[in-house]
């Protein structure tokens, strides 16, 4: 599968990014490298065998929902920047 020059430029348009002529021949040199290793994985007969979504087997990874002692208020703004009435002051943002 060969790459056109007229698909990287659009590729390059939708992500806008502004590509000089060394750029574009650049990226078009290692997207038709990158498409050719995907030809070569499509010729691999994979009759058989199951789709996977991970490599590895996954286990829930959350831990069970204990309840403990919370920071505090006083500790959770001792290192704060800004304290503004028990609450962390930020920045307005909206004019």
């Amino acid at each position: 599968m060969k790459i056109t020059r007229a698909e990287v430029e659009k590729v390059a348009r939708l992500s806008r990014l502004a590509l000089s002529e060394e750029e574009m021949e650049t990226i078009l040199g290692q997207m038709d490298a990158v498409l050719g290793h995907v030809e070569l994985l499509n010729e691999l007969d994979t009759d058989g065998i199951t789709p996977m979504a991970h490599a590895v087997p996954l286990e829930n990874a959350f831990r069970c929902d204990e309840v403990t002692v919370s920071l505090g208020a006083e500790k959770a703004l001792a290192n704060a920047p800004n304290e503004v009435d028990g609450c962390f002051g930020v920045p307005k943002v909206i004019e």
